[in-house]
């Protein structure tokens, strides 16, 4: 069996390496072993880890192999042959390792009353501490010439990591009663207390948890145009105020059942408001827009043929002649009265004349008759 006698790894481009198993195992004393900046060596035997070496350049001998030299009883007197596990651990800092929460966190917001579907990203930074609970509590068997990234590192935490944020955000949420969009501003307090919630898990295994972000805490746009549609309603009660919302809400309600099939009863519904205040909007509407319909709905007589006729109408529709249309002030407002209507279509009041005892015809507003002087009732 060939015996190596130089023992070197340069490490990924990509730096994206945790652990490195050299592929052969049988040495020689006077092997030079030679370990980069960032790493450090381990020699394993019978799955015991036996010397560490840090970044620089060694020759094998009994000086630095005390303790695997005491496991085999190695003989110094030339290239003894002996076999050991040889791992290169990258001891360097890693910073940008991303992480999320694949399934989205559901919870009422405490504000606006809407399911929100939340979800979380950010970044951590870790690295090994204690290399000896490393290998034996994480890594255990790796095969030669191995290379473990750090992606499979996170798959061992990325359950308990979502698991504690989770918790995190849906107790800020619910139990601290703070709405999913006044989170950003505390996205560093957050991120300082999921550091400390997983910190003793990463130290379970040898590792340890540098730094921890929070990048972003936000829901789908679906959801987000829910609160804008409150937010806007608010906005405008606010603006108009209580009995000017109301009216226009009620408006809107009677202007979505002119486009629905099923009429008035089927927006109520459709707008979720029930019979008894349907009938309430819709008299407040018939209050509104009554007096309106009233001069649409006015009729005028032909002088000629007796036929009835729009009171916009300028000739008749049965017989074809000029209709002169009868106009007269209102008593009350000085509205313009068109047509024999029986109340003045802006303020209601009766347009009929009243007639005193003597026989006189009066103005409706008349309190007393002009030809004989008596109180008018």
């Amino acid at each position: 069996m060939a015996v190596i006698d130089r023992i070197k790894f340069d490490g990924l481009r990509s730096r994206d390496w945790i652990i490195y198993k050299y592929p052969k195992d049988n040495l020689v004393i006077g092997t030079q072993l030679i370990v980069g900046e960032g790493q450090a060596a381990i020699f394993v035997k019978g799955g015991k880890v036996c010397d560490l070496f840090n970044a620089g350049t060694y020759t094998l001998d009994a000086s630095n192999l005390p303790i695997l030299q005491g496991v085999l009883n190695i003989p110094f007197g030339g290239k003894t042959p002996f076999t050991a596990e040889i791992f290169f651990i990258n001891i360097v800092s890693k910073l940008d390792i991303n992480w999320g929460t694949t399934n989205p966190i559901q919870v009422i917001d405490p504000k606006y009353f809407i399911k929100l579907r939340i979800r979380a990203f950010g970044q951590l930074g870790m690295k090994i501490t204690d290399y000896t609970v490393f290998l034996r509590e994480l890594i255990g068997v790796v095969s030669a010439n191995e290379i473990i990234k750090y992606d499979r590192i996170m798959d061992f935490f990325k359950g308990v990591l979502i698991q504690k944020m989770k918790t995190i955000i849906a107790d800020i949420i619910i139990n601290q009663k703070i709405s999913a969009l006044e989170l950003t501003p505390k996205l560093e307090e957050i991120s300082t207390l999921a550091k400390e919630k997983i910190t003793p898990e990463f130290n379970k295994f040898g590792l340890s948890v540098v730094n921890f972000f929070i990048h972003s805490i936000n829901f789908p746009d679906e959801d987000f145009n829910q609160i804008n549609e409150i937010l806007k309603d608010k906005a405008q009660f606010e603006i108009m105020g209580d009995n000017r919302y109301v009216t226009k809400r009620s408006f809107d309600v009677y202007d979505q059942a002119a486009s629905n099939e099923t009429g008035i009863a089927g927006a109520l519904v459709a707008g979720g408001v029930g019979l008894g205040v349907g009938s309430s909007v819709g008299a407040n509407i018939n209050n509104t827009i009554n007096p309106n319909a009233i001069l649409d709905d006015a009729k005028i007589q032909c002088p000629n043929c007796n036929a009835e006729n729009s009171h916009k109408a300028k000739f008749c529709n049965s017989c074809g002649e000029l209709i002169e249309k009868p106009k007269k002030l209102c008593s009350v407002c000085n509205a313009t009265i068109i047509g024999d209507v029986k109340f003045c279509s802006e303020c209601g009041a009766s347009t009929a004349d009243k007639t005193c005892e003597c026989g006189a015809k009066l103005p409706a507003k008349a309190n007393f008759c002009n030809e004989c002087g008596k109180k008018v009732d």
